[in-house]
């Protein structure tokens, strides 16, 4: 169900300008005012996600999640112990190139089949590996086996953004159609997809071709004026920050007065959100946040614009 946070300004008149229409002020769903989101999640740190999948997200401008396990990741090019899994150096280069690298378990632990403290320990060492070998504090977790059950599950939300509680597979069973109707009812719903997979041409549900995806993410990329395709923690940092941002908005003549209150941990949740202004046609809007001039986009009777939800007051100018 689509919610927005709406604030009806009151119709005034003044000199040169006036409000002849009421402005509703709200933030986006999604990022760019976009219909629904998609974040494809990859389990296990195998070698072809390095290889082949953030290439091909790569060369159609979309960026992944990459969950690791850190005991079967390999040191390095010259210290290769599994010829079938990533190594560091690789994920690192992943991260810089914009992909997230985070957890998935030391050692692939099932919550329910092992105790707190050694699943406790196995997700602070998995945290620590990430963080010395790719420079990254990891801020979301995928859940070993998907089992998602136990004492562990509390202690490890704990300062993170989310842990991956939904999933859709798309390995080896989905067909063509089946992905194509995945993404004709995430845009249809406007729901947020979390895509599943592991091996590509190997592994633990490896797709027959992998051509089969290559063609998914090419009708996504058809339709990314509708579709947001963000990783894992940007979507859902979005979605949480969307929920407890409160605006404050006065106007004065032509401008709206905008603060964003957000109070959640601003060191953990550093997403910008989409604000948009719908309306009467507007013909040319200007926005500053602080000293930063804000990039905006106008779309008939709406415009909208990034912004800091821990920012400065946001003041825009309508013409």
């Amino acid at each position: 169900m689509r919610t927005f946070l709406t604030i009806l300004l009151c119709t005034l008149f003044y000199s040169g300008f006036s409000f002849g229409t009421d402005w509703n002020v709200y933030v986006a769903k999604y990022r760019h005012d976009k219909v629904c989101a998609i974040s494809y999640t990859f389990d296990d740190g195998l070698a072809e996600h390095y290889t082949l999948a953030a290439p091909q997200l790569e060369q159609r401008g979309f960026r992944g999640t990459f969950f690791v396990n850190g005991s079967k990741v390999n040191k390095d090019e010259r210290r290769v112990r599994d010829t079938t899994r990533v190594t560091w150096p690789q994920l690192k280069e992943m991260a810089e190139n914009g992909h997230e690298i985070s957890n998935h378990g030391w050692a692939h632990r099932n919550f329910a089949k092992f105790p707190f403290d050694v699943l406790k320990e196995d997700i602070m060492k998995n945290d620590s590996a990430i963080y010395a070998n790719v420079g990254i504090m990891p801020r979301t977790y995928a859940y070993p086996n998907n089992t998602k059950q136990g004492d562990a599950m509390e202690f490890v939300a704990r300062n993170r953004v989310g842990t991956r509680l939904k999933q859709r597979s798309v390995g080896s069973k989905r067909t063509a159609r089946d992905l194509q109707k995945w993404l004709e009812t995430l845009i249809r719903t406007g729901d947020w997809g979390v895509g599943m997979t592991h091996g590509l041409t190997y592994g633990y549900d490896a797709f027959r071709n992998p051509q089969l995806l290559w063609e998914h993410w090419d009708q996504v990329k058809a339709n990314e004026d509708k579709v947001w395709v963000g990783t894992f923690c940007e979507v859902v940092s979005y979605l949480k920050e969307k929920e407890a941002i409160h605006l404050r908005v006065t106007e004065k003549k032509n401008k709206l007065y905008i603060v964003p209150e957000l109070s959640l941990d601003k060191k953990l949740f550093t997403e910008p959100l989409t604000m948009v202004i719908e309306g009467k046609t507007i013909k040319k809007l200007s926005v500053r946040q602080g000293k930063k001039k804000l990039p905006v986009q106008l779309r008939s009777d709406k415009a909208f614009f990034d912004f800091d939800p821990f920012g400065d007051e946001i003041i825009v100018t309508i013409r």
